[in-house]
């Protein structure tokens, strides 16, 4: 089994010749060609919420949506594929402030996880909320603010949390730690 996406990039004119950059699970993502932002193709339910829910979570460690170009094909997996415009974001270099923040969010995370692993999935969800109780904090009080935004959005939709895996925090060009996908899709 492949961890990624096997559908080709539907047809549509926004996507005329459009290189691809990067392919997850549930996405495929096309650099527009102006160095800001990319077309995001979102296959599954649950990443659709983040990107599209009235109350998603917004502010400088989310992505920036700009705009939602409708329902453009539906993939091998049954679910519709919609097209978002969104910033440009960019991988973590290993040494960078973001690199040292988002290792000991990861890190602060994960050993939350640990004490609630018997809940099985909904140890993910308990950890965010317990880490925005941390004190002191393993971040400064912009991403505790973000963090607490994830929360509530992971519990209020029911999603599962997931900062461990790879290009789920990425950055802007200005350094800023972002939380590029978040959540990996499933219920509890």
């Amino acid at each position: 089994m492949t961890d990624k996406i096997p559908d080709p990039v539907p047809q549509h004119p926004l996507l005329e010749g459009k290189p691809e950059i990067a392919r997850g699970r549930y996405s495929i993502v096309l650099d527009k060609g102006d160095g800001e932002r990319v077309y995001k193709i979102i296959t599954h339910p649950d990443e659709y919420l983040l990107y599209a829910a009235d109350d998603r979570p917004q502010g400088p460690h989310f992505p920036t949506v700009y705009a939602y170009h409708g329902i453009i094909g539906r993939a091998s997996n049954g679910f519709p594929m919609h097209l978002f415009e969104v910033e440009k974001l960019y991988p973590i270099p290993e040494t960078s402030p973001a690199a040292d923040a988002a290792r000991r969010l990861i890190h602060a995370w994960w050993d939350l996880c640990q004490q609630w692993q018997q809940l099985g999935q909904m140890m993910g969800r308990i950890a965010l909320q317990q880490l925005t109780e941390l004190k002191p904090p393993p971040f400064d009080a912009g991403m505790k603010q973000a963090v607490e935004t994830l929360a509530r959005f992971a519990e209020t939709y029911r999603v599962i949390p997931d900062l461990l895996s790879r290009d789920n925090l990425m950055m802007r060009k200005d350094g800023t730690l972002v939380f590029s996908d978040p959540i990996r899709p499933g219920k509890d």
